[in-house]
């Protein structure tokens, strides 16, 4: 059975690139949000093995999302891989505390971030 990774960032050409990749390479099934609330939407909406989250977006932050996603007993089993490219250590600390499945930084290389989310979530092929 296929994976469905809904992918949320408020960058167009990042989200295309995580969704061609997941698809082309992880034979996954990718559903892009570009903001939020928007990914709220959706993971309310279908089933999702993973979210890919984006930390720093304007109206509703990676963090705001998170918090949303897991006061949702719908959608508060969705493992959560953080994609960020700035980690300050006020960030470090709050990372910590959240249990997210992992980070992947960007830029994420696009030949390997199947390989970085399947060994987050300890998918085997």
């Amino acid at each position: 059975m296929t994976k469905r990774i809904l992918v949320i960032d408020d960058e167009e050409s990042l989200r295309e690139l995580a969704c061609t990749c997941l698809e082309d390479l992880g034979r996954w099934e990718a559903i892009a949000a570009k903001s939020g609330h928007e990914g709220l939407l959706k993971a309310q909406e279908y089933s999702f093995d993973a979210i890919l989250l984006d930390v720093s977006m304007p109206d509703m932050n990676g963090f705001q999302f998170y918090d949303q996603l897991k006061a949702n007993s719908t959608t508060q089993m969705i493992p959560v891989i953080l994609l960020t490219a700035k980690v300050l250590p006020d960030d470090r600390k709050r990372f910590a505390q959240m249990n997210v499945a992992g980070i992947i930084t960007k830029p994420f290389d696009p030949t390997l971030i199947c390989e970085q989310i399947a060994q987050i979530l300890a998918w085997s092929d």
